[in-house]
């Protein structure tokens, strides 16, 4: 495949859209899914079918406001549709050529849309993602074909490198440093994984990629092979996404076909191929160690570092892993430059961060912004704020390893530093708000709860300390806690995150930790007055009844 070729290609597709302009894109991805997108999509090519208009339509990946789905795009104009039935095809159809129905207009100039960067999401909600065409059409594949004609490995990774991408999968480690690591060490084979084992609860942001533009994780994974010499790629998604592993095989099946995988691609002396492996859903099988030995066929444990995986990881072999936002902005950085994503975010935190925007707010969804955005500007502005007249209470970033963050550190830039300052991490990207309903020590106990329940048990200090912990906070919800115990849960915070053997221990105390640091006088009334303040906890009902 060449550049001249992938024009022809997509001047093939701009030639079908023009002898039919007028499209109903319909949003397909697994939130409007859930609203039954796929039968609004059937009637609307019934009424089209049965009207005998100039229409195409089509499904496309999520288009980012899923709150207000099923959506529906409208070309040539771009009209956003929002909260479409069935019942509404007829209607839609028969004002193609005027302006839609007023009940279902969704303004695109609202901030939710107009204070977006969309670098990873350029494409989502814009393509096919079961097309490679499409993707081809909007400068798919291009990258890859420049990297393997006019560029060397080392090239590669300096443009990498040039452009500050930090893994996005929540260490925030310099990627073009990684893959460096790993294009240096010696080794016959290679491998390069990508971990699509997203596991925080909230969070669907590498969901929503894979299932809208699956094409864009699997240039990324052939042009690392290329940087780095491996020959053999891996993508290990979780069961619990047979939507993405569907619309994953068949990208995979159509960049064989294309000769996009497979031996000598673009007649260059480079042959590299991508294999799906599905994850049983164990949380711990997103830390990287964890992740090997499952693809390997053994239990998804951590193991200790070092070696890292760079130096000896899949089969004991030089092995790169990125996740799925990492290897998505490969493309675009090839395409525009290494110096213009660095254009974008903050000194030390470059380029855009996908976030699942989702809890107590009003346009919950999935969003991008340049790194450096304030908290601020994301919940009120692009989240539309706090619904049925609630006040803001806390954030919640990087899923159970993250913390909570409170009001008074609305105005912090979202970047990995500042996050870290506030005792609260950046993650792969979920981000859930929580209004004066919330009990801050209830929310501890879910956290400690799922890290209790995902611990493989390997290492004592999590296998027990957390099941203590959350037994503590146990007591404080149910208004049988003493000062002591809350000592002890501190202490015990301390034990854990300092002696656990992998991420998921080492990090699991932290919504404790960042819900002791700003709501201390919450833990105080459950266990001194035995009182929640949201009145969700047990404790209340022992008050009463001691009273």
């Amino acid at each position: 495949m060449t550049l001249d070729e992938l024009e022809q290609i997509a001047n093939e597709v701009q030639a079908a859209k023009e002898k039919s302009p007028r499209a109903l894109n319909v949003c397909v991805a697994a939130g409007c899914l859930s609203l039954h997108s796929d039968a609004i999509k059937s009637a609307l090519e019934k009424e089209v079918q049965r009207t005998g208009v100039n229409c195409r339509v089509a499904g496309t990946g999520c288009m980012g406001l899923c709150s207000l789905g099923p959506l529906v795009n409208r070309e040539p104009d771009g009209q956003l549709l929002k909260n479409v039935a069935e019942a509404d095809a007829a209607e839609i159809v028969e004002k193609l050529e005027s302006v839609p129905p007023e009940r279902l207009l969704c303004s695109r100039e609202q901030p939710f849309f107009q204070r977006q960067t969309a670098v990873v999401l350029e494409n989502s909600g814009r393509i096919n993602p079961e097309k490679i065409e499409e993707y081809i059409a909007a400068e798919g594949y291009q990258a890859l074909v420049r990297a393997l004609t006019e560029m060397a490995p080392a090239q590669i990774v300096q443009e990498v490198s040039k452009s500050g991408l930090r893994g996005r999968g929540g260490a925030g480690y310099p990627t073009g440093l990684k893959w460096g690591t790993v294009a240096k060490t010696i080794g016959t084979t290679k491998y390069v994984i990508c971990n699509a084992d997203e596991g925080d609860p909230g969070a669907f942001m590498d969901r929503s990629v894979l299932e809208s533009d699956p094409h864009r994780v699997l240039e990324g994974m052939i042009v690392a092979g290329y940087a780095v010499g491996a020959s053999q790629g891996y993508i290990y998604v979780r069961a619990e996404y047979p939507l993405a592993i569907k619309r994953l095989q068949a990208a995979i099946r159509d960049a064989r076909r294309l000769g996009f995988l497979g031996s000598q691609i673009c007649n260059a002396k480079f042959s590299f191929d991508i294999e799906i492996r599905i994850g049983g859903g164990a949380f711990v099988c997103g830390e990287e160690t964890a992740l090997i030995a499952s693809i390997e066929g053994r239990r998804g444990t951590p193991r200790p570092r070092p070696p890292f995986p760079a130096q000896s990881g899949l089969w004991q072999m030089p092995t790169l892993i990125n996740n799925v936002e990492s290897f998505a902005n490969i493309p675009t950085i090839l395409r525009r430059g290494g110096e213009w994503y660095a254009s974008l975010g903050t000194k030390k935190s470059k380029g855009t961060k996908v976030f699942a925007l989702c809890g107590k707010v009003r346009n919950v969804g999935l969003i991008e912004v340049p790194m450096g955005t304030p908290l601020r500007q994301i919940i009120f502005e692009i989240g539309g704020g706090i619904p049925d007249g609630h006040r803001f209470k806390a954030v919640q970033t990087g899923g159970p390893s993250g913390g909570c963050i409170p009001e008074q550190s609305l105005d912090l830039p979202v970047d990995y530093e500042s996050l870290k300052e506030v005792g609260s991490i950046m993650g792969s990207g979920g981000m859930i708000v929580m209004d004066d309903s919330a009990c801050m020590v209830n929310v501890a106990r879910y956290f400690m709860e799922f890290c209790m329940s995902e611990s493989c048990g390997k290492c004592i200090p999590c296998r027990a300390g957390t099941a203590q912990m959350f037994e503590l906070l146990t007591r404080m919800t149910s208004g049988t806690a003493t000062p002591q115990d809350l000592e002890l849960l501190e202490d015990l915070c301390d034990m854990v995150s300092s002696t656990s053997l992998c991420g998921l221990g080492q990090s699991a105390p932290n919504p404790v930790l960042s819900t002791l640091r700003y709501f201390r006088e919450e833990y105080t009334e459950h266990i001194v007055d035995k009182h929640c303040r949201a009145g969700v906890c047990e404790c209340n009902h022992l008050a009463e009844v001691s009273a």
